[in-house]
């Protein structure tokens, strides 16, 4: 596949519109697509235009530039864990994620996982700006039409949302936020534009996710894979908790676990890799017709047998775990010792302390498994902690939300006597605990202006290397990959080197 650009973002997004029925992996991509592929017959109707919608959530799981750690948002997930402290490589394996988990690929400009990140989030951009443009025109009913032109106002605001988190600096509410972050690309075009502030792309973002949330408003999805009103919800309470909008992040995180009932304790130790859990709020379900093979999510981290997950299980961080409560049942997820034998490992694996089991398979002997996005405990995590950072009368609030979430996972639990930073910090450890592997963790260090911390753990240092790394530095920042710096002529500039 031919390098990316924002010349070339255009005519991407248009092919990748094709994904939905094709079962194709991404080399196959062209610089010119067929010619009876144009929008005019793409957007005719919406039952055509409906296939550009299933084509981005095709695109969240297939294979990019045929690396095997780069599949889909599977990729993303695990790269914004293994930069944190709380998910702990045991040992290299074939190798995969160590050069990410040392803290060296996002800080090369030349490195394919840098390339895979920018790229993935901008092919979901040209798809979404493709249907803005176009849907309007399409002959259909018009809540179709609502549907998909919804969906694309969320998807893009959620891509760039990823984006600058990743290649600008941390928002910062009492900042002016006017370092670049990302370029913002909003129509079908050719051409570069320069990268616009961190304020200016928090700003579209904004008008993009309140825009689907008014048009999504009473439309029912087909499927927990499409981005409903609720999903819209969840992605602006994360928005609006990265941004220190404490009263809009608890409202909306309220608002979009509507109708999602947490999990049993039963249900807690399934495995994670089923979408029909009550719990989930948006997922993709997993077509057994499209295979991941050794680039899934569970080909690193599940009980799929690959070389990564025999010889490098993944372990949670040795003083979290130790802090969980012995009747919590997520605490039944890690084997502390290594060496209980009722304990599952993958076919030919080996063993190591504190590794997991909390994502397992249906059926281990393929890769397939439905892939989580969204969960009602991320929802009830965000109200509780930006209801105890608004704080007063709120705490209160914030404390009955709290343990509702807690006493579902820990029956022992009792309804927290903590106020201010003790309180946030309660609810940091348990954001930390439940949502374990699913993608957070760097961008939550980094919001909170953390610094990484390793040490005093099972790191192991002559592997992870990288066991500190003060909160704020210029390592926080993705580089801009350089093929795009190359073809845009330098109209799109790097980060400091």
């Amino acid at each position: 596949m031919k390098k990316l650009s924002k010349n070339y973002k255009y005519i991407l997004g248009l092919v990748l519109l094709l994904l939905a029925g094709s079962g194709c992996k991404k080399d196959y991509l062209q610089l010119t697509p067929p010619a009876s592929q144009t929008p005019e017959n793409i957007f005719a109707t919406t039952k055509n235009a409906m296939a550009t919608i299933n084509g981005i959530h095709r695109v969240m799981y297939v294979q990019w530039y045929g690396r095997q750690s780069e599949g889909g948002l599977s990729g993303h997930f695990l790269y914004m864990e293994v930069l944190g402290e709380d998910f702990v490589m045991t040992a290299q394996a074939n190798g995969w994620f160590v050069s990410e988990y040392r803290w060296l690929a996002h800080r090369n400009e030349n490195a394919t996982m840098l390339r895979y990140s920018y790229g993935f989030f901008y092919s979901i951009i040209g798809n979404c700006n493709m249907i803005i443009a176009n849907i309007d025109n399409a002959v259909g009913p018009e809540e179709e039409r609502r549907l998909i032109k919804g969906q694309a106002y969320a998807y893009r605001a959620w891509a760039y949302f990823n984006l600058v988190q990743m290649f600008g600096e941390r928002y910062d509410k009492n900042g002016p936020n006017n370092t670049p972050g990302v370029s913002l690309v909003l129509e079908p075009r050719t051409g570069s534009l320069p990268r616009n502030t961190v304020a200016e792309v928090y700003d579209q973002i904004n008008q993009d996710i309140d825009e689907a949330i008014r048009i999504l408003d009473g439309i029912t999805r087909p499927h927990k894979s499409h981005i409903d009103v609720n999903v819209a919800k969840g992605i602006k309470a994360r928005i609006a908790l990265t941004q220190q909008d404490w009263e809009n992040a608890a409202k909306y995180a309220r608002e979009a676990r509507q109708g999602y009932p947490l999990m049993t304790r039963e249900d807690y130790m399934k495995g994670f890799t089923d979408i029909n859990n009550r719990e989930w709020i948006w997922g993709i379900r997993h077509r057994d017709d499209h295979p991941t093979y050794f680039y899934s999510f569970y080909a690193y981290l599940g009980d799929f047998s690959s070389t990564n997950t025999r010889g490098n299980p993944k372990a949670i961080f040795a003083p979290l775990y130790n802090r969980i409560s012995p009747t919590d049942i997520r605490k039944q997820l890690w084997d502390p010792t290594g060496a209980d034998p009722e304990f599952p490992v993958v076919n030919g694996g080996t063993r190591f302390p504190y590794m997991t089991r909390k994502f397992r398979l249906a059926n281990p002997g393929n890769s397939n498994g439905d892939l989580v996005f969204m969960r009602a405990a991320e929802m009830y995590l965000i109200e509780a902690e930006a209801l105890a950072r608004i704080g007063g009368s709120r705490e209160e609030e914030a404390k009955d939300v709290l343990y509702e979430l807690a006493v579902a996972r820990d029956p022992d639990y009792t309804r927290s006597t903590n106020t201010g930073e003790d309180l946030i910090d309660e609810i940091l450890f348990q954001r930390r605990v439940e949502l374990w592997a699913e993608g957070f963790r760097f961008l939550d260090l980094k919001r909170l202006n953390m610094p990484l911390d390793r040490t005093g753990g099972n790191h192991d240092n002559s592997l992870a290397q990288k066991m500190t790394e003060p909160a704020g530095t210029k390592n926080w920042v993705f580089l801009i990959p350089r093929q795009e710096i190359e073809y845009t002529l330098g109209v799109v500039q790097q980060n400091p080197l």
